[in-house]
């Protein structure tokens, strides 16, 4: 059973004739997928070994923050040890309109399961080098956090396994609460087993005709796995992208090997242009989330018409029967006089 695209087409049993007519629809399909999804590596948005590009200087695309250092096979953000905090991030805005990034990373320490913390975040953010009690970065931003939780604070929960994965989308407005290890925000998640691996751990996210996907490579296969898949998700052009992590009573290595940004080109229906309107704050449809609701639509000029109208009017009325009942209470009051 082979499966391209969600189309599944079973080759046992077929004719030689049957068989090699279903090797080309599966082939049609693959050139139409390629066509529709190009990738194009964005080398001012990735961090690839030997990290030449990362320093101080106004010329170079990544800047340290923090304990952050890079070495030769990574970039650490944090070392195994208690109350550091450290982060990298792109000097260059992203204005691009779908694109993918590619997180290559690994995080291991001393520490025994839940006696480790706290994990990491990668971000597309308003705002840029800002440190902070997220992962190490600024609270109350503006753009997408996608968090990989290494300790549980939340102690009664019984829920989720951690380490854990989440996002989490923010106009600015919203808080994360650590406390809760961000639950009231969150827009999905999973449970993912990253510490401690002899093998390359690997994190996707992707963002395509508004629709926002963190998929997940950590079980050494080579293969992809859904975590989070939340459509209806706006994002401003011109963020920029980072990584960020924090280390408190509990700690690990937090290392970042690659960040690969992939600029993906896709094919739109005018219907679909028509919708992908740019905005000026992150938006996620749909999402019942404190602060999040969508702006209200203003209203047209006829509505506005008929409610000054109708506005006037009731004024009008008003008066007039103020002056009625105010002759009235004259007349009684010149009756009682006389």
């Amino acid at each position: 059973m082979a499966v391209v695209e969600g189309v599944a087409v079973d080759l046992r049993g077929r004719s030689w004739r049957e068989g090699r007519l279903c090797r080309l629809l599966l082939l049609l399909l693959w050139v139409t997928r390629a066509e529709q999804m190009e990738e194009h590596l964005k080398r001012e948005h990735s961090l690839t070994k030997p990290y030449q590009g990362v320093g101080s200087s106004s010329s170079s695309l990544w800047e340290l923050m923090g304990n952050a250092m890079v070495m030769t096979q990574f970039v650490r953000l944090t070392p195994d040890v208690q109350s550091k905090q450290g982060a990298v991030w792109n000097r260059v805005p992203c204005y691009l309109r779908d694109w993918e990034m590619q997180a290559h990373f690994k995080i291991h320490g001393q520490g025994k399961k839940n006696l480790n913390g706290d994990g990491f975040a990668i971000w597309y953010t308003k705002d840029r080098m800002q440190p902070g009690p997220v992962f190490g970065s600024k609270d109350n931003f503006l753009g997408l956090g996608v968090f990989v939780d290494t300790y549980p604070n939340e102690e009664k929960q019984q829920e989720r396994v951690f380490p854990y994965v989440s996002a989490m989308v923010s106009n600015g407005s919203l808080a994360y609460d650590h406390d809760r290890d961000g639950r009231p925000t969150e827009l999905g998640g999973c449970t993912a087993m990253v510490r401690n691996l002899n093998h390359d751990t690997f994190l996707v996210i992707r963002y395509v005709k508004r629709r926002l996907t963190v998929l997940l490579d950590i079980d050494g296969k080579h293969e992809w796995r859904d975590c989070i898949d939340i459509p209806g998700v706006h994002f401003p052009r011109g963020y920029y992208f980072g990584v960020s992590s924090v280390t408190g009573d509990l700690s690990d290595n937090h290392d970042i090997i690659s960040l690969k940004l992939y600029q993906l080109t896709v094919q739109r229906t005018p219907e679909e242009e028509q919708r992908d309107k740019e905005v000026f704050l992150p938006i996620v449809e749909n999402m019942k989330l404190p602060g999040m609701e969508a702006p209200l639509e203003p209203m047209s000029g006829l509505a506005l018409f008929l409610i000054v109208f109708f506005s006037l009017v009731a004024l009008v009325f008003a008066i007039v029967i103020g002056i009625i009942v105010y002759n009235k209470w004259q007349e009684q009051s010149r009756k009682h006089f006389y």
